[in-house]
């Protein structure tokens, strides 16, 4: 039987009990989100990021900013009020999450956020607390600024912000009554002030992740509850690949340990091999095409970053690439085991310009030996399940939140496909590849590029 969508599901085949049954399980928009209508990618191959799979010539329906139904096109008719996306030949998948970005305050953020979304980052959890980024938020997830969902840390915890166990529980309740989603750890902290967090986190029921300090080390941060470990430092410290190979037995204990405490691991494989460890043509970089949406003195301030690096009596290339392959040989090890894996760039920072340094990652995470679906799903379904106790999203499916990126080409066999976009939904918002090609061209200008 044919089924058609009028922004319910099953119209003709379910029962009027049932639908309202189903509206009702459906999260639903806040007074102050726009709505969009009715959309429908019409013949469009589906990827839904539940498993390595695509639905051919699928239709899915967006109602209200909700995914509200998903059929074979043959069986779907759309209703005349909606919005047709022809999708014969492309590929929809979801949006991609950005789990360590920045986000900064003033004018420029609307820029940044803009930036997150032209490149099909629909979900961004800010690491960074700082004034300014609630009101972004509030304006962001509400559909006054375009941009994708924000999730944010507050001012982080760390040795110069925190002087003893009770200002740093103190400062847990301060954030979780101002607001943040979650907290942020920095080195520096001492064992007793890191605990006392951890400990008035678990009371008031507020996540935390980041860094892992020096004076509490990895095992204990994992007995502790921290969530997400970021940038892969606290396994390398532990397990060795620094300066020196990689014991794999503790690398494997410590692996273990952090599948069974249900932790995260956010990679940041391209910050760390271009800023931290120094590898990479400078000149080659300042040549990449998205930097012309950035501003040239923060571009500048990048380049002079480098070339201390790369310019220190001490830096020894041979060093750093074994560095650098070492954290390959981590984040393989951490995939295969079935840690949990989380999309991650710590933009904008060394030539990694918001949005578009999500794609630089997924080849790294790529060149570490990841397949495409592990590296998509890092972006995508994994971030949907970190997050879903606030919401649902990740995959494409009936009552995800409708933030979707439509491709040109089949990203499961080759992650550079994720970049051949011909639009992007954020929370039913259509942004077709003209419209984002033109605010582009405006932020050139803006930027003075």
């Amino acid at each position: 039987m044919k089924r058609v969508s009028h922004g319910r599901l099953f119209v003709g085949v379910t029962s009027a009990v049932a639908l309202a049954a189903i509206d009702a399980s459906l999260p639903s928009a806040t007074a102050a989100q726009q709505d969009f209508g009715t959309t429908a990618f019409v013949n469009v191959h589906v990827i839904p990021m539940d498993a390595d799979r695509i639905l051919r010539n699928h239709t899915v329906i967006v109602r209200h900013g909700r995914i509200v139904d998903i059929g074979p096109a043959s069986m779907v008719s759309v209703s005349p009020d909606a919005v047709q996306i022809d999708g014969s030949g492309k590929f929809l998948m979801p949006g991609f999450a950005e789990m360590h970005g920045h986000t900064p305050s003033g004018e420029f953020a609307e820029t940044v956020m803009f930036l997150y979304a032209a490149n099909g980052v629909t979900t961004v959890r800010g690491m960074l607390g700082q004034d300014g980024q609630l009101a972004l938020k509030a304006r962001t997830n509400s559909g006054e600024i375009i941009g994708p969902t924000l999730y944010l840390a507050g001012p982080s915890f760390n040795g110069s912000s925190i002087r003893s166990p009770e200002q740093a529980a103190r400062r847990v309740r301060d954030q979780y009554d101002e607001g943040w989603d979650l907290l942020k750890v920095h080195p520096g902290l001492t064992r007793a002030e890191y605990d006392a967090m951890a400990i008035t986190a678990a009371e008031v029921g507020i996540r935390f992740g980041g860094h892992v300090p020096e004076d509490v080390g990895l095992i204990h941060a994992i007995t502790m509850g921290q969530e997400t470990f970021d940038h892969l430092d606290g396994f390398l410290q532990y397990a060795g690949g620094i300066d020196g190979p990689i014991d794999h037995g503790l690398l494997a204990q410590v692996i273990q340990m952090t599948k069974d405490a249900n932790a995260w691991v956010v990679p940041t494989m391209v910050l760390w091999e271009r800023g931290i460890v120094g590898l990479g043509d400078i000149s080659e970089m300042r040549a990449s095409p998205e930097l012309k949406y950035w501003p040239a003195r923060q571009v500048d301030g990048w380049t002079n970053r480098m070339e201390r690096v790369q310019q220190d009596p001490n830096f020894d290339i041979e060093l750093a690439t074994a560095h650098a392959r070492n954290r390959e040989t981590v984040l393989k090890a951490l995939s295969d085991a079935g840690v949990g894996i989380l999309m991650g760039t710590d933009s904008p920072q060394i030539f990694s310009v918001p949005g578009f340094s999500i794609h630089a990652e997924m080849e790294a995470m790529a060149r570490a030996g990841m397949s495409p679906y592990e590296i998509l799903k890092a972006g995508t379904k994994n971030v949907g399940e970190y997050f879903q106790a606030q919401d649902s999203f990740g995959t494409v499916a009936i009552g995800r939140r409708a933030d979707l990126i439509l491709l040109n080409a089949n990203p499961l066999v080759d992650v550079r496909n994720a970049a051949e976009q011909a639009g992007v939904m954020l929370r039913g918002r259509w942004l077709s590849r003209e419209t984002i090609d033109a605010r582009l061209a405006e932020i050139v200008v803006e930027v003075g590029n």
